[in-house]
């Protein structure tokens, strides 16, 4: 998986958020603090996700924002793709963590932190773009490639296999929103269809319908047949 580089603008800590609850160990039934609370005031970064999700649930700060050290490129990767623009997918990023950071406490594992995680990037970027579109018509905007931290070492292969992500993720970011949002959450973070459903608040098989035609114009758009020609009046209302 490409990942999009990580803009300079740094992120802030949702530790500086304000409605971030005070301070790190909560008293237990018993009134003692929680022990994993104290291991991580001295060591965060040598904890393990589950351990960081455990003492965040507990009020610990630092155990939070570890988890925003160690999950943020991942995060900030797929609110681009969902959004395209590097600053507003900035924006999702961050309130993708204050909402991870104010329901913490409800999460129950039965998925993995990082999945519940990318659930949230997703509905967050939905909200965004149906909040950006009611305030004026979708532009498409300038492509911005991604770089590739793993060149090959055969420059003419390197050179063909840079031209077809590019041509790729071009063809991806053209697509309108909601048919992005299903390709990208399927294709490269690898939702089921019910998933996606219960995301994006649409029927399973609307998902689907989605997913099919998202594929169709990118096959259309980066590896055409001989006398194919684009579906841009093509019906995009499921």
């Amino acid at each position: 998986m490409v990942r999009a580089s990580i803009p300079v603008r740094e992120f802030t800590s949702v530790s500086d958020d304000s409605s971030w609850q005070p301070e790190v160990t909560r008293p237990l039934g018993d009134g003692s603090n929680h022990p994993m609370s104290a291991a991580l005031a001295l060591t965060p970064g040598s904890c393990s996700i589950d351990e960081l999700v455990l003492a965040a649930r507990e009020g610990d700060r630092a155990a939070f924002d570890e988890l925003v050290h160690r999950t943020h490129a991942d995060t900030y990767a797929l609110a681009r793709r969902l959004v395209t623009d590097a600053d507003d997918a900035m924006d999702v990023t961050q309130e993708a963590y204050l909402r991870a950071f104010r329901s913490i406490r409800k999460f129950r594992g039965d998925a993995q932190f990082t999945t519940w995680l990318y659930r949230i990037t997703a509905n967050c970027a939905s909200t965004y773009l149906g909040r950006r579109r009611r305030h004026q018509h979708d532009v498409l905007e300038e492509e911005h490639p991604l770089t590739d931290a793993c060149p090959e070492n055969d420059p003419e292969a390197a050179a063909d296999a840079d031209d077809l992500r590019a041509r790729l993720e071009a063809a991806v970011a053209e697509l309108p929103p909601k048919l992005r949002a299903v390709v990208v959450l399927k294709d490269v973070y690898d939702f089921s269809h019910s998933e996606i459903a219960d995301e994006l608040g649409i029927s399973e098989s609307a998902a689907k319908v989605r997913l099919h035609r998202a594929r169709h114009r990118l096959r259309l758009q980066v590896f055409p047949l001989p006398g194919e020609v684009g579906e841009e009046g093509s019906n995009d209302a499921v």
